[in-house]
């Protein structure tokens, strides 16, 4: 069964035993929770957002007896001291914002080899009064590491049911099963419905309540709600109040764990792999190891998918013929489903490397490491790994921007990961700097032609670096400080890391595809309309290139020549421009179109190279592609976000329209701007 009601489940006695309908999971990042989340729901699970925000939610549904019940997976969150979104998420959601969806019972996770920091949240999740289960997860590790721990101990100091589990091998579900049962059967019973009963709970310290007393002529202070409300009029600022809490709430940790301490092969590990020399070496090795792999390891599954979309093409061609309609399927429709599913091999690789990173520890390490250079342009630690994935494709790299807490550091990362050189422009490099660049040997080593590659990269990180220091720093009161716990180094659970992958492609596809579906059916109707008069006897190439200079887009192209001839452009290029909205790379196809060479020419045809090099204007006579405007036309591909699915993709991340219009008008001024100084000084250096 399913819904909001109460189930029922038949004990082993045979009488009628209550459970909860709605049971939540909730724990600090790296306990194991998603290990514990999909060890009690399988495969029975779902992702959807909360309301109103990108935060994504995890439902799934548990067994007790013969009936199921939803178990939703909260964002793994410190505290619920909120800095970002998902603990807001996680906050709201147990103080029932939601009174359809707030849970009947909360099952905080803990890792039994880290208790300081789980107690500090579970100090919180108490004051709601909701009934609770304590999950000592990760027990062997703990034992392993000689740490005297018991879930029999702890139950005994905070009154709560606790439960030791492995949720990596499966052990101990059927016990946290039946404390989840019997907990929320108490709770029922209870005449004041109150499932916390006999918790120790945290309050403040007595000097504390005592200068209260004495201010305020009330009763003691009972509970959380009342007690913020209460220090909030006596402290006077909201963060003298965040820090006092804090630092009463670790006290009454500390209480209960008499000083335990952690893992001690952590910490030598970490001499290593955090030396002020090796670090970063070791660091620049594994990055450049998840780098290459998501640049060249994807290669041969993205040509697959690129193989199968043209079968498919081939086939729609033969069974529908070469009409509109034909065209519509192919080059609409199924065009636009390749341009979504060629992105998933570099999707499915970076989360599996990044799943690994997080699984076996080192990606806190990675940021810790990272954090000192990025903070000079305003960002922290968190935001190297999507802004290194972006040099694959911006679209998983902002789709990691997720895993940042602050607002506006995450704004900052997804604002400037279209600057990241992506692999979509090496088309255009590769076309542009073979046939315009001479391959002039430099230094024996280099060539001229390595070197303008070199300086593409260089100047996108330039400007990204530019455009960070631009959009500043948020106010440091509303900043997210960079505090890591770092957790112990464990070996990673491929199982746990692909169903990661998998609900991490399918959520990119649903999200994504529908969107780049539409734009590129509008882009091809933009070039296939309208119907141009074809003259007999011209062959098909020359009958696509009729079609696209009389076609909308066509028209477009000679709309915008007056704008973009100052960089040396033409309307054949403004066609080539308009078209790589789609993707960057369509530009090459599109040239192959303008200059009726076939939509099948690539970067690589020498045809098109030729072509190129003898185009000249119409009414000057003068090169198209001379030295200073094929530099412009580089410079002008590293700034524009000439790309609907990241335009996409940042419309569906962010939760608003108007952040990809800003990047989009952002960067295309830029661009321009560059592209018309990069001209001005090539022309002077030349003349």
């Amino acid at each position: 069964m399913h819904g909001g009601g109460r189930g029922v489940s038949p004990s082993s006695a045979g009488a009628v035993a209550v459970v909860p309908s709605r049971i939540a999971l909730l724990g600090p990042p790296n306990v194991g929770k998603t290990s514990l989340f999909n060890a009690l729901t399988g495969m029975f699970q779902k992702i959807g957002n909360y309301a109103g925000v990108t935060v994504e939610k995890t439902q799934g549904w548990i067994q007790f007896g013969p009936h199921t019940f939803p178990v939703t997976d909260l964002p793994g969150t410190p505290s619920l001291i909120t800095v970002s979104p998902d603990e807001e998420v996680v906050l709201r959601y147990l103080q029932g914002a939601d009174p359809t969806d707030r849970p009947d019972l909360v099952v905080v996770i803990l890792d039994a080899t880290r208790l300081r920091r789980g107690l500090f949240l579970l100090s919180q999740v108490i004051e709601f009064g909701l009934p609770a289960v304590v999950c000592l997860n990760m027990i062997d590790e703990a034992r392993a590491a000689g740490l005297d721990v018991s879930a029999a101990q702890l139950e005994k100091v905070i009154g709560l049911p606790c439960v030791e589990t492995v949720a990596r091998r499966g052990l101990g579900l059927e016990e946290l099963k039946a404390a989840i049962q019997s907990t929320f059967e108490k709770s029922r019973s209870a005449s004041s419905g109150d499932g916390s009963k006999g918790v120790k709970r945290w309050v403040f310290p007595p000097e504390v309540e005592a200068r209260f007393q004495q201010s305020l002529d009330v009763e003691p202070i009972d509970g959380c709600e009342r007690a913020w409300n209460r220090i909030r009029a006596f402290v006077g600022e909201d963060q003298g109040l965040k820090s006092l809490e804090t630092f009463s709430r670790y006290q009454w940790v500390e209480t209960l764990l008499h000083g335990r301490t952690h893992v001690e092969f952590s910490n030598r590990t970490d001499r290593i792999m955090l030396h002020p020399l090796l670090g970063p070496m070791i660091f620049i090795m594994i990055m450049g190891v998840v780098f290459q792999s998501i640049y060249t390891w994807a290669e041969p599954a993205m040509e697959s998918i690129e193989a199968l979309t043209e079968w498919c093409s081939t086939s729609v061609r033969l069974t529908v013929g070469s009409g509109l309609f034909g065209d519509l399927i192919v080059d609409g429709m199924i065009a636009g489903v390749g341009a979504v599913l060629v992105f998933l091999p570099q999707i499915l690789l970076l989360f599996f490397f990044i799943g690994i990173l997080e699984d076996t520890g080192y990606l806190a390490r990675a940021a810790f490491i990272v954090d000192r250079p990025l903070s000079v342009v305003g960002l922290s630690g968190r935001a190297f790994i999507p802004l290194l994935s972006s040099y694959a494709c911006a679209i998983p790299g902002i789709m990691a921007a997720r895993t940042i807490p602050s607002r506006w550091e995450r704004f900052k990362t997804i604002f400037i990961a279209p600057l990241m050189t992506c692999s979509a422009r090496l088309p255009v490099y590769t076309l542009l700097i073979a046939a315009f660049v001479p391959s002039t040997p430099v230094l024996g080593f280099f060539t001229t032609q390595g070197l303008v590659l070199l300086a593409l990269y260089l100047v996108g990180i330039l400007g990204s670096v530019l455009v960070a220091a631009i959009l500043g720093t948020p106010d440091p009161e509303s900043e997210v400080p960079m505090i890591l716990e770092l957790p112990p180094y464990r070996w990673p659970m491929f199982r746990v890391i692909i169903v990661r992958m998998w609900q991490r492609a399918s959520s990119f596809v649903k999200r994504a595809g529908t969107i780049i579906l539409k734009s590129s059916i509008i882009i091809w109707a933009l070039l296939s309309f309208p119907i141009a008069q074809i003259p007999e006897g011209a062959d098909a190439s020359r009958a696509q290139g009729i079609q696209i200079e009389q076609s909308y887009a066509g028209r477009l192209g000679h709309a915008i020549e007056p704008v973009i001839a100052p960089l040396g452009y033409d309307w054949k290029i403004g066609i080539g421009l308009i078209a790589s909205l789609a993707a960057r790379e369509v530009f090459v196809s599109t040239m192959g179109v303008v200059y009726s060479l076939g939509s099948e020419t690539d970067e690589e045809s020498q045809a098109l190279r030729s072509t190129m090099r003898t185009e000249r204007h119409s009414g000057s006579g003068e090169l198209v592609y001379s030295l200073p405007t094929v530099l412009s036309l580089l410079v002008f591909y590293i700034f524009a976000l000439q790309c609907v699915s990241t335009l996409a993709v940042v419309w569906r991340e962010t939760g608003s329209f108007k952040i990809p219009i800003a990047q989009f008008v952002t960067f295309t001024l830029l661009a321009y701007a560059a592209a018309w100084v990069t001209k001005i000084l090539a022309t002077w250096a030349m003349s």
